[in-house]
């Protein structure tokens, strides 16, 4: 069992801006730097807004180790790819609001042996990217349709500042280096599909499936080096659960393949709050204290942010997006700590936006209710490719399970406009009378409390400073 010294809780005070009497010249009479503190003195002394600190600084990266190690899991480990030949159903529930409107292409790499190669294939489609995510849950967008890749094949060697066979040369035959920000990271691809094209369709789906990814011994004709496998720390049900039963042993394996830079306040912050309770870069798992914290009280101070977030992010949506999703540097501890209560794994503004919808009344939407959503064709999402609406139920994110199998009106999914080009879209039990079949959202009718959100995909940014999301009215 490993303890905090006495020095160590007093930098974590300071970290956490609470109390005095810390450091030289405090008026408390000091113990000796080799008397440490029992464990249940340290738990029961961190107050609600210490622990609040620590939960906020630590949510990115619980949210994004509990995704990246559920699809992992579910596609047969990390050194694999999978492709998507049709759009997400109900029966996704390893993410919070994932799309039903593109198609994924998810390959989870393991960086820690040889730097891996990922062949790319050039994609016939109206919009495709690549997104690039570690632990740290900062997004990056190397290529993207936007910026007009994808017109022929090509590829990409990714690693880490670990990755032990790869020391950074130009490498023959590669076409783009990424530096990843950990050891395991997420390379998804989103392209749209134009299911109403078969023969489009068909190309796509066949290019989404020759992705591939190999180390890069493998690239250059060789054999991969041997890896050792990875001792993962479980993986949470929820969020919630991680901060409650085993946040500090994920904390330090993320601690251990996660790139920090010394410059980065955040970086900096979120080792400093770990430190005191034995948490840091490059050390031992095993001596890691589970008893160190309440985890009781982390889970209520998760859950308080959760709470705070999904009732105030549609507030701060438009104020916040162009610091969402975006590379660090490029955005705050809010912003990360939003998106990854909200929504992890998304993509930036210059990519897609995404709008709350609210009920014009200003109440909670609940399937207790039905509500149509009206446009204008002047009214409609300013996008660049395409836009769709999305429901989910709001405390889990998750599509709502219907026989229809319905779950967004958007061009891949089905959508119809009428006879003036705008659009109304139907949220109810049944379908209304005059409804068109590809705009009902059906729901069953229950207390459960409802969350559409847009996805409107390159958008017109000059046009969102002034455009504004439509909001539901209760039928």
């Amino acid at each position: 069992m490993r303890y905090t010294t006495v020095l160590a809780l007093c930098t974590f005070l300071f970290t956490g801006l609470i109390v005095t009497g810390c450091g030289p010249g405090a008026d408390t009479p000091q113990p000796e730097a080799s008397d440490p503190p029992q464990v249940e003195e340290l738990a029961a002394s961190l107050s609600d807004e210490q622990i609040k600190d620590v939960v906020i600084r630590s949510y990115q990266y619980v949210a994004m180790y509990n995704v990246n190690n559920k699809f992992a899991a579910k596609q047969g480990g990390w050194g694999t790819c999978e492709a998507d030949s049709q759009l997400k159903d109900h029966t996704m529930r390893e993410i919070a609001r994932p799309n039903n409107d593109t198609l994924y292409t998810a390959c989870l790499l393991d960086l820690r042996t040889d730097a891996i190669v990922v062949n790319i294939p050039a994609f016939d489609s109206d919009y495709a990217s690549l997104m690039i995510t570690g632990y740290d849950h900062f997004v990056n967008i190397p290529l993207a349709s936007r910026l007009d890749d994808f017109q022929t094949p090509e590829t990409m060697l990714i690693y880490s500042a670990r990755t032990e066979h790869y020391d950074g040369s130009p490498v023959e035959g590669i076409d783009h280096y990424f530096e990843a920000s950990g050891d395991f990271v997420s390379v998804v691809f989103r392209v749209m599909p134009h299911f109403s094209d078969t023969e489009r369709f068909g190309r796509i789906v066949d290019g989404m499936q020759s992705v591939n990814a190999v180390t890069l011994a493998e690239f250059r004709g060789g054999q991969p080096a041997p890896s050792v496998p990875a001792e993962f720390p479980d993986i949470g049900e929820t969020d919630f659960d991680t901060f409650e039963n085993n946040l500090l042993e994920v904390m330090q394996f993320v601690f251990n393949h996660t790139t920090f830079d010394p410059d980065y306040a955040d970086d900096q912050a979120v080792l400093a709050a770990y430190q005191p309770l034995g948490v840091r870069p490059g050390h031992d798992p095993a001596t890691v204290d589970p008893a160190m914290i309440d985890g009781q009280r982390f889970r209520k101070a998760a859950e308080e942010q959760f709470n705070y977030w999904m009732t105030s992010i549609s507030e701060t949506e438009a104020e916040m997006r162009p610091l969402i999703f975006q590379p660090k540097g490029k955005t705050n501890l809010e912003a990360v700590v939003a998106v990854s209560i909200a929504g992890p794994i998304g993509i930036p503004q210059e990519e897609a936006v995404y709008p709350q919808v609210e009920v014009v009344d200003g109440e909670q939407m609940n399937a207790m209710n039905d509500y149509v959503i009206r446009m204008t064709a002047e009214e409609l999402p300013p996008a660049g490719a395409f836009w769709s609406l999305t429901l989910y139920d709001r405390d889990q994110g998750f599509f709502i399970p219907n026989d229809h199998k319905k779950y967004s009106v958007g061009a891949n999914s089905g959508m119809q406009l009428n006879a003036d080009g705008g659009i109304e879209i139907f949220i109810a039990a049944e379908k209304p009378e005059g409804a068109l079949e590809d705009n009902w959202l059906p729901i069953e009718r229950g207390d459960l409390d409802l969350s559409p959100q847009l996805r409107i995909y390159e958008p017109d940014l000059e046009a969102m400073k002034t455009w504004v999301a439509p909001k539901a009215e209760k039928l």
